[in-house]
Formats: C-alpha cells, sequence, structure tokens
C-alpha cells in the first residue's frame, strides 16, 4: 500500500512540474527563454530544440537574442519562429535572431489569464484522476483480501490528503503567474 501512495505521489508532483513548465513557456509580456521551449528546428533531417543550435540570451527585459552556432541555420530558425504560436515576428540581421516582446494590452492580459486558470483546472482534474486511480487499486486490493478496511480507510485518508495538497500547489502556482501577468 505504501507503493501505492508513493506512485500516486509521484504522478502528482509530475502534474505539477508540467504545470510549473507550461507557465514558464507563457508569455507575459517580458522576454523569457522558456518560450522557445515548445519550438524545434528541423535540423538536417531531426527536429531539434533551439537551444541545442543556438546561443539564447535576454539582454534587455522586452528581447531575446538567438545566436545560432551554424550561421546556415538563421533562416531555418526563423522559419520555425514565424510557424510557432509565439506570435512574435522574429528579426533576422544575416547573424542572429531578435525577438522583441511588446507590450501586453490590458485584453490580452485578461485572455492569458483565463488561459492560466484553464491550465490550472487541467492539472486539478489530471491531479483528481490520479486520485481516482489510486482508490480503485486500493478497493481492489480490500477486494482480494490483501488489505484490511482499516488500511483501506487510513489509505484513503492518504490519497485524499496528497490529493488536497497538490490542489492548493496549483493554486499557488496559478495565483503567481496571474499576478505575474496582470503587473506587467
Amino acid at each position: 500500500m505504501q507503493e501505492l501512495i508513493k506512485n500516486t505521489e509521484e504522478k502528482m508532483s509530475k502534474t505539477l512540474d508540467a504545470l510549473d513548465r507550461e507557465y514558464k513557456a507563457v508569455r507575459a509580456g517580458r522576454a523569457n527563454v522558456s518560450v522557445l521551449d515548445k519550438i524545434t528546428v528541423d535540423y538536417y533531417g531531426s527536429p531539434t530544440p533551439i537551444q541545442q543550435m543556438a546561443a539564447v540570451s535576454v539582454p534587455e527585459a522586452r528581447t531575446l537574442l538567438i545566436q545560432p552556432w551554424d550561421a546556415s541555420m538563421l533562416r531555418e530558425i526563423e522559419k520555425a519562429i514565424l510557424t510557432s504560436e509565439i506570435g512574435i515576428n522574429p528579426q533576422n540581421d544575416g547573424k542572429v535572431i531578435r525577438l522583441n516582446f511588446p507590450p501586453l494590452t490590458e485584453e490580452r492580459r485578461k485572455d492569458i489569464v483565463k488561459d492560466v486558470r484553464k491550465t490550472a483546472e487541467e492539472s486539478k482534474v489530471s491531479i483528481r484522476n490520479h486520485r481516482r486511480d489510486a482508490l480503485d487499486k486500493l478497493k481492489a486490493l480490500k477486494k482480494s483480501s490483501a488489505i484490511t478496511e482499516d488500511d483501506e480507510a487510513n489509505g484513503e485518508k492518504k490519497i485524499q490528503n496528497l490529493t488536497d495538497k497538490f490542489c492548493k500547489e496549483v493554486d499557488a502556482l496559478s495565483a503567481t503567474k496571474e499576478k505575474e501577468i496582470m503587473e506587467i
């Protein structure tokens, strides 16, 4: 039973980590290297993340600078950024690519906050699904007489406590991101 609770906690933790990565990729008006995480470039036939083929830096608060190690890949990187969903036009000067992040309008900030809340709710649903799976496994163990009713009740209580803990962490992450977006 301890193994079941440990596995459930790991799954919930992975859900929280995924949410954190998702939030880091949200474009909130500031230059952030994480917005490039989901963009891959066709590098001699294999999809490669930009960070593995170029130096990416933040010289100013609203500017990202991408300097490829192989200058012949400038066009490919530019094309990948244009076809991505980040909504920023790259500026290519022949040596580096600059991404200038415009300030966000109030309406756009509210849209981003809605997306942040939606993503948080999806994470909570995922955490609850992990709880349901664990409770189903506990019931199966009880049915096969591998654990007692008291063990089942204790397991259910521990799993519910884990669920509550991770849902609070999701809420905290979401509130922090919302505040960051609205303050800019």
